[in-house]
Parts: structure tokens; C-alpha cells; sequence
């Protein structure tokens, strides 16, 4: 079986968002639920909750917004 990206919910303190998902993406993240709880052997109480570790992992992996961000967060060198 193939891994899937994210594995056990964190159990940290949310920050309420609020947004509207297609009806397809609404059942994607449906099935995601269903086969994370199939690998792991723990139900998924609310699919919401996958979105979370969902964004995090998808902006670890991006390339570009980690160059970005280590340019925005790197102390200039030319301040002395």
C-alpha cells in the first residue's frame, strides 16, 4: 500500500478558518479520511481537520516558498 503523506492528526490549538470547498474537492478530502483511518487504524472524526496538516505539508514540500521564505527571514548581512 502506498504511504500516504500526512499520518496522525496533531493535537495542537486551532486557529478557526473559515472557506468553501467544491463538492469534489469536499469528496476527495472524504476519501482521504477513510484511507487515512484504513492505514492508521484510527478514525477520522471530521475530514476538516485533515486540511490543516494538509497545507503544512504542502508548504513544506514547495521549493519556491522555502526559498522565499529563508530570503525573507535571512538577517541582511549589510546591517553591521
Amino acid at each position: 500500500m502506498t504511504k500516504l503523506k500526512i499520518g496522525a492528526l496533531p493535537d495542537e490549538r486551532p486557529v478557526k478558518v473559515s472557506l468553501e470547498l467544491s463538492a469534489s474537492v469536499h469528496r476527495d478530502l472524504v476519501a482521504y479520511a477513510a484511507a487515512l483511518a484504513r492505514e492508521t487504524g484510527q478514525p477520522v472524526s471530521d475530514p476538516n481537520k485533515l486540511i490543516a496538516p494538509m497545507l503544512a505539508r504542502f508548504m513544506a514540500t514547495d521549493r519556491g516558498f522555502a526559498r522565499r521564505r529563508r530570503m525573507t527571514h535571512s538577517p541582511d548581512v549589510s546591517e553591521g
